[in-house]
């Protein structure tokens, strides 16, 4: 449980603007935006994201995702399901061998802004040296405002006991089965992956923790997951029911209990991935928290995990390195994944 106790100092702990000792909060997300953000169904800009966006022409891809673009074979906005965000990038290798590694990248922009396409920014380095990277679009919070708790739950009783009942497109369990329904899509459509690995950033971490809890004999695949690499992410959903990151979210206790990693830790079985968890030296005391107890708990369970603290980086840039192939996380990527 969160140590911190009033409701405005919660909402300091979980305002990762306020903590980068690079620029002021505001300077700080704009600066994120035009690094990694770019078209479509990206949300409001900024981390406050209190109300829906205006519909606007999407804007061109950044520098990053345009340079990945045009440096590797791609298959754009991919569907995995028939939902207006379920669809994939994919930046193939460079060279590919008869089969290749993919790392599968997840956003984050707290789970209602930013999506797939202000993700290619990652790509080049791993590309270049034969590893498919596949980012990953999932519907965000804002077309969830059709699911506060009180709807949910009267949707559920509505629904006939025959049928499961399906979230609406933005509600969090919907996020958590998306993620899940893309990596059966690609190893059901790509039989030439050789070995997955995740990677996800802030809500994407969270996203991609989840996916390590999942019990496969529902999708009746079973994906091959290698490595995991946890970026400053969020792993117990309970703190932030009461700030303003869940005014969009309209999450219950019960739907922010079912979808903490921290209460879904499984015991580790011999196939088990590797987990990295990295955090980032100017992310707030809370993030910090949440990703030192979330490996120790995996740790407990029997899981190879590491925990890096990277020097020097706050929540934002802690990522958007990963475009430069002297950055500390993009060389531990490399070696945790093999090329050929």
């Amino acid at each position: 449980r969160s140590p911190v106790a009033s409701p405005q100092a919660l909402e300091d702990q979980y305002s990762p603007s306020r903590w980068s000792p690079r620029l002021d909060r505001d300077t700080i997300i704009d600066a994120h935006l035009a690094v990694t953000a770019a078209g479509g169904d990206r949300g409001a800009p900024g981390e406050g994201l209190r109300s829906v966006p205006r519909p606007r022409a999407p804007p061109p891809p950044p520098a990053g995702t345009e340079r990945a673009r045009a440096s590797a074979q791609t298959l754009l906005h991919v569907p995995y399901g028939s939902g207006d965000g379920e669809k994939l990038d994919i930046y193939f290798p460079t060279d590919p061998s008869e089969t290749f590694p993919v790392l599968v990248y997840i956003h984050g922009g707290y789970w209602q802004c930013l999506s797939k396409d202000d993700s290619g920014f990652a790509a080049p380095p791993l590309v270049s040296q034969g590893v498919a990277v596949v980012a990953v679009g999932y519907d965000i919070a804002p077309k969830g405002g059709c699911c506060p708790a009180e709807a949910a739950a009267a949707c559920v009783a509505q629904c006939p006991p025959t049928l499961p009942f399906v979230p609406c497109p933005g509600h969090m369990d919907a996020m958590v089965l998306q993620v899940r329904r893309s990596l059966v899509f690609l190893v059901e459509r790509y039989p030439r992956i050789r070995g997955i690995y995740l990677c996800g950033h802030s809500a994407g971490a969270h996203l991609a923790a989840m996916v390590l809890s999942t019990d496969w004999t529902e999708f009746q695949v079973v994906p091959d997951i290698k490595g995991t690499v946890l970026v400053s992410g969020v792993y117990d959903l309970e703190p932030i029911l009461h700030t303003y990151v869940n005014d969009v979210l309209n999450m219950s206790r019960e739907v922010a209990q079912r979808n903490s990693p921290m209460r879904h830790v499984t015991p580790a079985v011999a196939a088990a991935c590797e987990v990295l968890v990295a955090v980032a030296q100017h992310d707030s005391p809370e993030f910090r928290r949440q990703s030192q107890e979330y490996s120790q708990a995996l740790r407990a369970a029997g899981w190879s995990v590491s925990l890096l603290d990277l020097a020097g980086v706050d929540h934002f840039d802690v990522i958007e390195k990963l475009s430069e192939d002297s950055y500390v996380l993009t060389q531990v990527g490399r070696r945790a994944v093999p090329r050929r």
